[in-house]
């Protein structure tokens, strides 16, 4: 128990800080949306606090866990990821379209979400191999083929948003490697072509429709492009300090569709407004902040390509998440990491956490 203690004590409290505090900001926005929803019976909000609970509880025992288990059992858990990906096809439920999620004990758990912390280790033992071997084609591709597997498995489901963030953190983690000119220009135009394949072959029509609202939400603001549309309004309505905790006209009053998940940003933004905008951003900027810190500090290459991947991973899902609430990215069903309702994202993200926290309580 002492040693138990002796390693809680080495945690990186600011890393925890900075979760935590993400963690409460999810259950107040949650909460301030379910105030006038007298049918809801709070549902949503309790919830989230059984989600919390376990992440809270998996971040500590994932934190006791020696991080060199997850990098000597890499391969396995990434060939698990992509078996668990294959049978979501076959055995998963379908929900609004996505063949994406396994009911367990009446919940919906979205395995892809584990797939990507999954993801995160295997490329973090492959960099940490062969990051002095990336001017080689042979790694670009093995480290590409492996992240495209994955990739590709998520596609056939259909779930752009989750594909677009798996390949752009393999994408950034070459250009961190760093490789030739000439191989990055060769990637470029595949990349280039298969958009264009995708568009005409491989999307469905609703995601089709999503990039062209994207493009021009104004084209069918009671359409396609009504969620973007009042989004943006509940956004510009927050201004400075907002209007107020479970006050924002457009999220109570039902015009923000999915306010919990999607749209969560915009419920921050007009009930708390700039201000609030900025704590949440401050957040997010320390958790980053420690994450690149401990890669810079570390003296195991596994450790240091761990950490990036999963900033990367963040910043990705952050861009996505915040830029489709303003209008500059397409709604693709990303959620903003561990403020978002929804189990699955949030047990991934802090349990993937709480590896980058074990190898701050294993340098010591």
């Amino acid at each position: 128990m002492f040693n138990w203690l002796n390693k809680v004590t080495r945690s990186d409290w600011l890393l925890v800080a900075a979760i935590s505090l993400l963690l409460i900001l999810s259950l107040v926005l949650i909460y301030g949306i379910s105030l006038n929803d007298p049918t809801s019976n709070y549902y949503l909000f309790k919830k989230q606090v059984l989600f919390v609970f376990l992440a809270v509880v998996g971040f500590l025992i994932v934190s006791q866990i020696n991080y060199r288990f997850w990098q000597t059992f890499s391969k396995l858990f990434y060939w698990l990821g992509a078996t668990v990906l294959t049978g979501v096809l076959i055995f998963g439920a379908t929900i609004r379209g996505t063949t994406g999620w396994i009911s367990i004990a009446g919940f919906a758990i979205q395995p892809v979400e584990f797939a990507k912390i999954a993801l995160i280790i295997f490329l973090a033992y492959y960099f940490s191999r062969y990051a002095r071997e990336f001017f080689l084609w042979r790694h670009v591709i093995v480290s590409g083929l492996g992240a495209m597997i994955l990739v590709g498995l998520v596609l056939i489901q259909p779930d752009l948003g989750s594909a677009m963030v798996m390949f752009a953190t393999w994408f950034l983690m070459l250009l961190i490697v760093g490789i030739r000119r000439s191989h990055l220009a060769v990637l470029i135009a595949l990349v280039l072509v298969t958009v264009f394949v995708s568009w005409f072959f491989v999307l469905a029509d609703f995601q089709r429709n999503r990039i062209m609202t994207f493009i021009n939400p104004q084209a069918d603001p009671l359409g396609s492009g009504y969620n973007v549309s009042q989004s943006i309004i509940a956004v510009g309505s927050g201004q400075l300090f907002g209007r107020g905790f479970g006050l924002g006209s457009q999220s109570q009053l039902h015009f923000l569709p999915e306010p919990g998940t999607d749209f969560i940003f915009a419920v921050l933004a007009e009930e708390f407004g700039f201000i609030g905008v900025i704590v949440l951003l401050g957040l997010y900027a320390l958790l980053i902040y420690r994450l690149i810190r401990l890669s810079q500090r570390s003296q195991d290459n596994f450790v240091t390509y761990f950490c990036l991947s999963l900033v990367a991973m963040l910043l990705v899902q952050l861009f996505i998440n915040i830029g489709m609430n303003m209008g500059v990215a397409p709604v693709t069903g990303i959620p903003l990491p561990m403020v978002s309702a929804g189990g699955s994202s949030l047990l991934a993200t802090v349990w993937g956490l709480a590896i980058a926290n074990s190898m701050v309580i294993d340098r010591q």
